[in-house]
């Protein structure tokens, strides 16, 4: 009883604190907040979303325009899944397909050494003529090999990247093309990816929450402002012929990334389809979580900071669209990550005696701007529904978000920064790392 007596003492004396420290010591304490946090991903965030809606609602003549043009001409489209053992997943993701709105595609699986029964699956699928062609590397060279040659058989005008492990809504496939007959310099079309096994776990849960936020919710946000810098390879569309003139994919984490950058830089648009859903299973466990973000971790330093820096840079094929999308990524994900850190670092070490009263009370700053952010993710939301279950693991973000992923990515960064750590990573064969590291890319 009296441990119960003492903890609502301590929750009195928060907000007791939050109430009597003034102006000046407040902003002092919790200037991260306010400075940082709430102005980019409440307060901005929800006026661009307003601002999307209205655009929305005054193109939807030319999106219905772009759809019946789409449909007459009928192109065909290439949908190429590479992977590494992947078997398990393959039957169900061309079920789904099969059951698209749009039909004119073909299928091409490229199986990139796999050691699994993808062969005897595939040459299943083959038979049964439920996929147009199966492609297998004998020797695995990595995913980005194995989406080329994928791209080297394809026939259609456009070409989309899906991994084995997806699903999708009925008119995806048609959704996700439609926006390449509303705009011609339109190079990427990003899908919406959203958790498939949200249901799993609490870590798949926090997940798909997560994705709610940052594809459903941000990259509407970067798209409208033009800044967008990845389209995720579990569902993109591209143009074939702008791949075919820098020959595909390049090895390495994040090419999906890479990529995106390589056709902005061509002076393409990469644009955001909200309504093109894609169903992705996310890690379910933390070390294969882990080493995922690590993997996406690095890709920023690998990528941004020293492949493409030439984007910063003022020369005569300087785009400040692209410029922007890359300040906004590196600011965002890694100075402020770092920033972050300083800041707590500074709390428990110049403010001890106080930090007791200013932890806890940004951990309910957190909590109320993620309900905020939710509130938004539900008002654009097509499974408003299913997705309003998800709000009870809201007061968990903060712990996963703010301090878990803050920590794994810090390590990534340092140990791509210092190491260049992406090369010795097994998600792609060391030789073709090796020869990556050799030429630079």
């Amino acid at each position: 009883m009296n441990e119960i007596i003492r903890y609502f003492s301590e929750f009195s004396d928060i907000f007791l604190f939050w109430k009597t420290v003034g102006f000046a010591k407040f902003a002092r304490f919790f200037w991260f907040f306010f400075i940082f946090e709430l102005p980019r991903y409440v307060l901005f965030d929800f006026l661009v979303l307003v601002l999307f809606g209205v655009k929305s609602y005054f193109t939807r003549k030319k999106y219905r325009y772009a759809r019946d043009l789409f449909f007459k001409e009928s192109p065909l489209l290439s949908i190429i899944v590479p992977g590494k053992d992947e078997g398990k997943h393959l039957v169900k993701l061309v079920n789904s397909l099969k059951e698209q709105t749009y039909k004119n595609f073909e299928i091409i699986i490229v199986d990139d050494g796999s050691t699994d029964d993808t062969p005897t699956i595939c040459r299943n699928l083959l038979k049964r003529g439920l996929i147009t062609r199966y492609l297998r590397n004998e020797v695995r060279g990595g995913k980005a090999s194995a989406a080329n040659l994928g791209l080297n058989y394809a026939r259609g005008k456009y070409i989309i990247h899906i991994d084995a492990d997806s699903s999708f809504d009925r008119d995806a496939i048609e959704k996700i093309i439609i926006p390449f007959y509303m705009d011609r310099r339109i190079g990427i079309v990003a899908g919406n990816v959203k958790v498939r096994n949200a249901s799993d776990s609490v870590l798949t849960s926090l997940q798909a929450i997560e994705y709610l936020k940052s594809i459903s919710i941000g990259r509407r946000i970067t798209s409208f402002l033009g800044i967008l810098r990845v389209a995720s390879g579990a569902f993109g569309a591209f143009r074939k012929d702008i791949l075919l003139r820098f020959g595909g994919w390049d090895v390495g984490p994040g090419l999906d990334g890479d990529i995106t950058v390589k056709v902005r830089k061509l002076n393409f648009k990469v644009y955001f389809e909200p309504r093109a859903i894609c169903f992705t299973s996310a890690p379910s466990t933390f070390s294969g979580l882990t080493r995922q973000r690590i993997r996406w971790g690095r890709s920023l330093v690998r990528f941004r900071l020293r492949k493409h820096r030439d984007i910063f840079l003022p020369n005569q094929n300087f785009n400040v669209f692209n410029f922007l999308s890359s300040v906004e990524n590196v600011f965002y994900s890694l100075l402020l990550n770092v920033n972050w850190l300083l800041y707590i670092g500074d709390i428990f070490i110049n403010l001890p005696h106080t930090a007791k009263f200013i932890i806890p009370i940004n951990y309910l700053l957190y909590c109320l701007s993620n309900f905020v952010q939710y509130i938004m993710i539900l008002a654009v939301s097509e499974r408003r529904k299913d997705e309003l279950k998800l709000a009870i693991y809201l007061p968990l973000m903060p712990l996963y978000m703010g301090i878990y992923m803050r920590f794994v990515r810090t390590w990534a960064y340092i140990t791509e920064l210092l190491f260049k750590a992406s090369y010795r990573d097994p998600w792609n064969p060391k030789k073709v790392s090796d020869k990556a590291k050799e030429i630079g890319i």
